[in-house]
């Protein structure tokens, strides 16, 4: 995996933090330095240690699947991506909580990288270096969550459904790519 599909993964698995960020941001009068870094080490630390432990779980299964993990890669980032789409499209409004405390923070921090978590079991079958690439998405994911506390108290919900339909939309096609690879799709549109 190259480094700028590593950071278009690490911006679609970013997404679901950003958009939650920005309603942390919302629930506040003012953006404190405390209140994105909090969001930002909670997300960002979560995005981390989840690729890291899905990883783990995909290597100890790779020799019984690998003769078809492109498709388990494809369908796994597929349906994240799908569900961050419908997430996004669903006009449930979900209720701010202005708290930046553990009891607020852990439950959200998990439920933003469930997704990383499968995405660490694709690292496993696609070989993908393991610390800079989960470094790398805890990094962004930081960022996006830091100053999409800051955004959201500027500007609001506008920008929210549209971040979880990007990274929606980013996941799919990298699962898309990860399969058309395999398949030798590409090199045959490519080197032709």
């Amino acid at each position: 995996m190259s480094i700028w599909e590593l950071l278009i993964l690490a911006i679609g698995l970013s997404m679901d933090a950003f958009a939650v960020s920005v309603c942390k941001g919302l629930s506040v009068k003012e953006a404190k330095l405390k209140y994105r870094v909090i969001t930002g080490l909670y997300f960002g630390g979560f995005q981390a240690l989840m690729p890291l432990l899905g990883y783990l779980l995909g290597a100890n299964f790779n020799h019984l699947i690998e003769n078809f993990d492109h498709w388990i890669a494809f369908l796994l980032l597929s349906v994240i991506g799908g569900n961050m789409i419908r997430e996004a499209l669903q006009k449930e409004e979900e209720p701010l909580n202005a708290s930046f405390g553990v009891k607020a923070m852990l439950p959200l921090a998990v439920a933003t990288s469930i997704d990383a978590l499968a995405v660490g079991v694709t690292f496993a079958f696609l070989k993908v270096q393991l610390i800079p690439a989960v470094s790398f998405i805890g990094i962004i994911t930081f960022l996006f969550s830091y100053f999409g506390v800051k955004i959201g108290n500027a500007f609001g919900m506008k920008y929210k459904a549209k971040a979880e339909i990007f990274g929606g939309i980013i996941l799919i096609l990298i699962g898309v790519k990860v399969l058309l690879e395999h398949l030798g799709v590409l090199d045959k549109l490519f080197h032709v």
